[in-house]
Formats: C-alpha cells, structure tokens, sequence
C-alpha cells in the first residue's frame, strides 16, 4: 500500500486536490477475475457502479463482457444514442417523456430493454407512447428474498411482487398478449447474497449466521430460479436472457444452468462494502484524494471536505474510508465532514499541509457523483482524464 500511495502521489502531483482517480491496471485485473469467475457466461456492466462512458466502453472491448444493466431510462437512452447496443434498464420506471421517445425511435427501441414486473406499468407505458408503434422489449423480474418461517420472516431486498414460477408466466402471457409489447428476459438480483459480507472483522457469529444464511438462500433461489425460467419459456420459448447474480455472486450464480448471463459491476472498482466478502479479493482501483489543510495538534490532520456517505441503511459502514497512508481513522464527534474531516492516529504527524490522504468509499460508482473528471492512472502517470456522468452533465438521480 505504501508504493500504491507514492504511486498515486506522483501521477497526480501536478493536480490539485480534491480528486478522483481510478487505478487501470487494478480496473484490468478486476475485470479479468469478473470474468474468471463468470466461467464462461457474458458479464453484464451495471453502470450504476461504473457512471463513467469511458469505463464503460473500456471494460465492453474485453473478452467476457458483454451489455450494460442501466439503472434509469433516460440513462438507457443517453447510452442508447451515444453507441450503446444493448442496454436492460433494471429498475421499472415511470418517465412517460421517455417512454415516449422510445416508442417512437426504432434505434433505441431495439436498443433498450425496459423492466417491468406488473401490469400497470404497461398501462403507464401505453398512455405515454403518444402515436409512437416501436415495439417494447420487455423484461421480467423475479423476486430473490429468501422467506423462512411460512413467510413471516424476510432476508432481502423488497424487489418485484413477482416472487412464485406461475406469478412470471401470467405476467409474461399478459405481455405477450398486448400489442406493441414482447418478454424478451428475465432478472434476479439476489443483493442479500451477492452484496452482503460474510466475514465481519471481529464479529465471528456474526460472521457465521450470514454465510448459513446465504448459503440456505442460495439453494432456495437456484431452485426458485429455475423453476421460473421453464415457467416462462413456456410461454415465450425464445427468451434472449436470464439475467443474475452481483459482483459477490459471481461464480455461484453462474454455475445455475438457468442463468445465462452475470451482471456485475462495483467488482471494477472494488469499494470497501466488499472487504468483507470472502468470495473474491479484488485490487481497489477507484479512490479519492483530500488535500490536508490544517494540523490541530499532536495525531491528529484535518483535510477538506470528505463527507461522502453512500446510499442504504445509516451506518459507519457506510462512510468513505481513509485509505493512505494507513492508520488514520474518523474523530467520532465528528466523522466525515461537509466541509472538513479531522483524521486522528499517528500516520497524521508525518502529514505536512498540502499533503493528500486517499479515501475509498463505500459503494462503487456513487462516488462519480461527487466528482465531474476520473484521472486514469497508469503506474506512475496520469495517462487520460474522463467525464463522469455528472461531468458530462447527467444527474440521473
């Protein structure tokens, strides 16, 4: 870690901070290992972790990737129209203006595959095509939590509604038997096991409950799953794609025959969420710099800026965490702050001012909305410098 920091510390000397860096050989590797542990099976890019077209068009050259899993539709579109070919919005959406330019583009209607999981969502769909006859490619979403106890206790995500085989095939034969409309895939997500650690620093039953649990999900699922897939390719027998798993997942959902296809996507940038799962190890390749702006006493630096937290459940885990040099924690009176972040431990007397401290953060690519450039470091350079979404002006949430 000492040599990544003077690394990261050279390639961007000329910078000022705060900045944001993604390392491309760390980015490389961890693509490569996405698609070692696929075995085979394409890797669906979920832009949501990457939020970057630079990346994204990067990591679609390798071999083993292939399509992005879009998280809004006017995303999909701005992807669509920017060279994007296949493009499956994950989440159902109620953007009628968007919606309508899909209904009337045949680029982005071929383009675009939209989510839905209930027959009210067609009928949104329908009202905002406005003339528009492009048909809709459609996909289906299956329901991953794991019930125990008759139902009355729940591990998961609350998701789609469509949890049982012969809840899918009645909403794929409604699809099927509207004009204008075509099932083309079927998702899963199974989050509860694909992005949850299971081996929490200091907390060993803990620890231990959360793999017997993922363990019991998994088998449930990979049953469930299948079972669902042949429910609704009998009604549509030419089903493109069977979409599944998360970057924690890889392998385990790839090895389900029912599954055709892997998305992935924070395993690119590897955030702290994932340190503690047991089921890879990737290289942190996103990181961002604070510059050291006072020194308050003995142990103790304060930087600018720095509180980024992540999106979920309130938490510690869901702060950004100082990286390097090593050893320097929160104050907890403090934590991380909108406009400085105090940082104690005895890294910080060897901290001069305008020195910088290299965080990573939670979650993968929410970190592109706090910065409007990724400097690509190769080495000890600075090789490219790329627009974030939000760089390129595009807040989609």
């Amino acid at each position: 870690m000492t040599s990544d920091r003077a690394r990261y510390d050279r390639a961007t000397a000329h910078l000022d901070a705060p900045l944001a860096i993604v390392d491309l050989d760390a980015f490389d590797a961890n693509a490569d290992d996405l698609v070692r542990r696929a075995g085979g099976k394409p890797v669906r890019v979920a832009s949501k972790s990457v939020r970057c077209r630079a990346l994204l068009e990067r990591v679609l050259e390798r071999p083993g990737f292939a399509g992005i899993m879009s998280y809004t539709l006017a995303e999909s579109l701005w992807l669509a129209r920017s060279g994007f070919e296949d493009v499956l919005l994950a989440y159902p959406s109620a953007d009628r203006a968007g919606f309508g330019e899909l209904a009337h583009d045949a680029k982005l209607a071929a383009a675009v595959t939209v989510l839905v999981d209930d027959p009210a969502q067609l009928d949104l769909i329908e009202g905002a095509r406005g003339g528009g006859a492009e048909e809709v490619r459609v996909c289906l979403e299956l329901d991953t939590a794991l019930h125990l106890l008759g139902g009355r206790f729940r591990v998961g995500a609350r998701r789609s509604p469509l949890r049982e085989p012969a809840q899918l095939a009645a909403l794929a034969r409604t699809v099927q038997e509207r004009p204008g409309f075509r099932v083309v895939g079927l998702m899963a997500y199974e989050g509860h096991i694909a992005g949850v650690g299971d081996d929490l620093a200091g907390r060993p039953l803990r620890s231990r409950v959360i793999r017997l649990m993922q363990a019991t999900a998994r088998r449930e699922l990979a049953e469930r799953r299948a079972e669902a897939v042949r429910a609704v390719r009998a009604v549509v027998p030419d089903l493109e794609f069977v979409n599944g798993g998360g970057t924690g997942s890889v392998a385990e959902t790839a090895a389900e025959d029912a599954v055709t296809e892997i998305a992935a996507g924070s395993g690119l940038y590897v955030p702290r969420l994932f340190d503690n799962n047991t089921s890879f190890r990737g290289r942190p390749a996103a990181l961002f710099a604070q510059p050291v702006v006072r020194r308050p006493g003995v142990g103790v630096v304060t930087v600018l800026g720095g509180g980024y937290p992540a999106s979920g459940a309130a938490g510690a885990d869901r702060l950004p965490v100082p990286y390097l040099p090593a050893g320097l924690r929160y104050d907890p009176q403090e934590g991380a702050g909108e406009v400085q972040t105090p940082l104690l431990g005895s890294a910080a007397d060897d901290l001069l001012i305008g020195d910088r401290v290299w965080f990573r953060h939670a979650k993968a690519g929410e970190l592109c909305e706090r910065f409007d450039t990724l400097h690509l470091v190769e080495g000890d350079r600075v090789t490219a410098t790329a627009p974030t979404y939000r760089g390129e002006g595009r807040t989609f949430l």
